[in-house]
């Protein structure tokens, strides 16, 4: 996982984040600490089922627990606008087990 100045290249942009709850959070990263405690605005929960499409829970401003993170990753906003997300079927995620 990046940690400091890694997530100082994302800083006002957007990015997708699990963590170890399985969750996805997409938000435009506003600023972060030395814990990787990390503050997104504009944030929304994406929400995968096998059933039905993509559900957006929305969020706003959002700090997720440093501790919390499993994975923080820079969002292609043009590919990720060209999806469908309603037609999109998955599993959700595991939580992570360390």
């Amino acid at each position: 996982m990046a940690t400091g100045p890694g997530l100082e290249s994302l800083v006002d942009q957007t990015i997708s984040v699990i963590t170890n709850d399985g969750r996805n959070i997409v938000g435009v990263l506003k600023g972060f600490d030395q814990a990787t405690n990390i503050i997104l605005d504009e944030s929304h929960e994406r929400v995968y089922s096998t059933k039905e499409g993509v559900q957006q829970l929305v969020l706003g401003l959002y700090i997720i627990r440093g501790d919390n993170i499993s994975v923080v990753g820079e969002l292609d906003e043009e590919l990720d606008s060209s999806l469908d997300l309603s037609k999109l079927r998955a599993h959700p995620l595991k939580p992570v087990i360390h």
